[in-house]
């Protein structure tokens, strides 16, 4: 299995992932279907479906398009997310295989909206899974909870993507990691695993070079919003509970002006 970035827009990503052995591919939230069709043709890829992780039009504002271009592709979305151009509705639990060696599942994940799918694959190399978790995981952070609730955003980070592998690598929606890690610093100062993370991925974003993927580990050292069950976390923003915390540093992101 190989994954490709296609950076989007301003901060968006797409994701091209390809079984190698038959060389067919799927691409994530194509919002720009030209980028995607070029990459598409410079790995001479068979491009078979479309994964929408929710319909937002930064992620599902391309699907109608590569409909056009491409006749005949798939386009998957969540059963509830009324997504554009979805030829295929999917549920928690369903499963697409991907050429012979990738199958992919889907999780429903609501808060950022009611319908949201991140779509994990694995394949039978026994590579390392991955997960695109659109704008509900992000590398650090966790999409605003614009149709859902603190007590979904808490069941689709920490327990839904939270109970996957710790190798799992994360590939979301949006560039935003540099602020998502300066705020993580407010909600815990002492962190290293932040503070290294910062660094680095400062020194990523200098030279123009992705900060993802991330992995479900790296999430549980860093991410303030999959943190929220340590009592620690939970002291350090004057909860009692997971929930609480969850809603809390929430909106405290909301309000930030960083």
């Amino acid at each position: 299995m190989k994954v490709l970035h296609i950076p989007c827009l301003d901060d968006n990503y797409s994701y091209m992932i390809i079984d190698e052995t038959t060389k067919e591919a799927a691409v994530v939230d194509p919002v720009e279907p030209h980028k995607v069709l070029r990459v598409a043709q410079e790995n001479e890829v068979d491009l078979k479906f479309v994964l929408t992780t929710h319909h937002h039009w930064d992620h599902a504002g391309g699907n109608d398009k590569i409909k056009q271009l491409v006749p005949g592709i798939k386009i998957y979305g969540g059963s509830v997310d009324n997504v554009r151009g979805c030829t295929d509705k999917v549920e928690n639990g369903d499963r697409v295989s991907l050429g012979v060696d990738i199958s992919i599942l889907a999780l429903h994940t609501p808060a950022h909206t009611k319908g949201h799918i991140s779509y994990y694959v694995t394949d039978k190399e026994g590579e390392d899974p991955a997960v695109f978790t659109g704008d509900t995981l992000f590398i650090a952070g966790c999409g605003k909870f614009f149709e859902g609730t603190a007590e979904q955003m808490y069941q689709s980070l920490c327990v839904t993507l939270g109970s996957l592998p710790k190798p799992t690598l994360v590939y979301c929606g949006h560039e935003y990691t540099v602020k998502n890690l300066q705020f993580a610093l407010t909600v815990e100062p002492d962190n290293a695993k932040i503070a290294q993370k910062l660094a680095w991925a400062e020194r990523q974003r200098r030279v123009g070079l992705p900060t993802i993927p991330s992995t479900i580990q790296e999430e549980f050292e860093s991410n303030p919003f999959m943190r929220v069950d340590l009592p620690e976390v939970q002291d350090k923003v004057g909860c009692k509970s997971p929930v609480e915390a969850m809603r809390e540093i929430r909106q405290r992101k909301d309000n930030w002006k960083g």
